[in-house]
């Protein structure tokens, strides 16, 4: 019984460390050649966005639409595989139950 204690405590401190790690982390994403850049954090909340005021045109607003998009997106898939690349590293931490 003790080691299924153990076993919890260790899962509950991977998940607290996961949790301080994500609220650290911000990725970058720049989609266009850098016309558009999207800040994100590891919980997924947007910091910062940066345009090019060259895309800005008044005519055709969906290329920016089209960059925000793509940005957003490419944000959001850095956080994933940031969080499962250090899951990954921390669940080899722990023992394996079967």
């Amino acid at each position: 019984m003790s080691s299924i204690r153990q076993l919890m405590k260790q899962a509950q401190e991977m998940q607290e460390r996961l949790q301080k790690e994500l609220a650290e982390t911000v990725v970058e994403a720049s989609v266009g050649g850098g016309m558009v850049t999207v800040k994100m954090t590891g919980h997924k909340e947007v910091v910062s966005v940066k345009i090019d005021p060259e895309v800005l045109d008044p005519e055709d607003p969906s290329l920016l639409e089209d960059l925000m998009v793509a940005a957003f997106n490419e944000a959001t898939h850095k956080v994933d595989e940031t969080m499962q690349g250090r899951m990954g590293s921390m669940a080899a931490g722990m023992p394996n139950l079967f």
